[in-house]
């Protein structure tokens, strides 16, 4: 029995993994997207329907159409120096599109629900390895939107049977080891993307945002988890609700985290070349530290990350950079 998957965000830089993980597993991943952050060339894995999380009617036509058997919800704005300066489009977007989506799904009669969240949720909190029960205090909008939307489906559970897998992570990076798919942006904020054009000529310097962080080369510290392993993680968190678990939310991390200047330095030791920088003010929002633990998803899920060390990341997002991007 073919079973079909709804990827909201299919077409972005994790969705579009996840579908490569779905479709290798056994699943029919149907991308739903509106391609405002996302690529048509990056839906190779199954079928695309295009459309927004905001559009009610138009999910309403995709769940009868496919009657998938649960949705993976990628579909976000993300970027939190945007949300501090103009929180409104977050909140309408994520919170209201994911609204729109898990009345849709419990409409349909989905409900297997796995959500991806941040750990953007759990603010600034330095020295502390971010666990499931670690408390929840956001600093910007973005943040505090995802925060609201694990309430929302916590509520749903109650009131609907809706059954979900939280997952709370930071910093994804890498590519996929054969380079089908990678990350790409427009306008490109992420770090590593960034360094790279750098290290390829294609931007003239790196600006680090920050340089006075109470760390100890100043600047902030965050925990990166490869693409691919994570996306690994949603599949089971998928079968982990087709075996008819109990809702439940995991971190997704490596328990140690690497400042600016250490992934500049592993940039330079992979790609042999040199990574001119200048120094800029923090990023409203930001925080200093967030390092997230993964023990629970060992241990329930059975997740093994095989490609999570920065070197590894590096050189795969490196594969994929020099292999060539989605059209502009």
């Amino acid at each position: 029995m073919q079973k079909n998957v709804l990827v909201t965000g299919g077409a972005g830089y994790i969705g579009s993994h996840a579908c490569k993980a779905l479709a290798k597993a056994g699943y029919v991943p149907v991308t739903f997207d509106n391609l405002a952050t996302g690529w048509e060339e990056a839906v190779k894995f199954g079928p695309f329907e295009r459309g927004d999380v905001l559009d009610r009617a138009r999910l309403d036509e995709v769940f009868a159409k496919w009657q998938p058997v649960a949705v993976m919800h990628f579909a976000a704005l993300s970027q939190m120096g945007e949300a501090v300066a103009n929180p409104g489009p977050y909140w309408r977007a994520n919170v209201g599109g994911s609204l729109n989506l898990i009345e849709a799904a419990i409409a349909a009669g989905c409900l297997d629900f796995v959500f991806s969240s941040t750990c953007a949720t759990y603010g600034d909190q330095d020295g502390v390895v971010l666990e499931e029960e670690t408390r929840q205090r956001p600093t910007n909008p973005y943040g505090s939107s995802k925060r609201a939307i694990e309430e929302m489906l916590r509520d749903f559970g109650i009131a609907s049977g809706l059954r979900t897998v939280i997952y709370r992570y930071f910093n994804v990076a890498g590519a996929d080891p054969e380079a089908e798919v990678g990350e790409f942006h427009l306008p490109e904020t992420h770090l590593i993307p960034l360094m790279l054009d750098v290290v390829s000529g294609k931007r003239a310097a790196l600006t680090l945002h920050g340089t006075d962080y109470p760390t100890a080369d100043g600047t902030c510290i965050r925990d990166y988890v490869h693409v691919s392993d994570l996306v690994d993680a949603h599949v089971l968190g998928l079968r982990w609700l087709e075996a008819g678990k109990d809702s439940r939310v995991f971190c997704l991390g490596t328990g140690a985290g690497f400042s600016v200047r250490q992934v500049v330095d592993e940039a330079r030791a992979v790609t042999n070349r040199a990574v001119p920088m200048i120094e800029g003010p923090r990023r409203a929002g930001d925080a200093v530290c967030l390092v997230s633990g993964s023990a629970r998803a060992v241990e329930e899920l059975g997740w093994a990350p095989k490609r999570s060390t920065l070197k590894q990341m590096i050189t795969d997002a490196w594969r994929w950079h020099e292999s060539g991007h989605y059209n502009k």
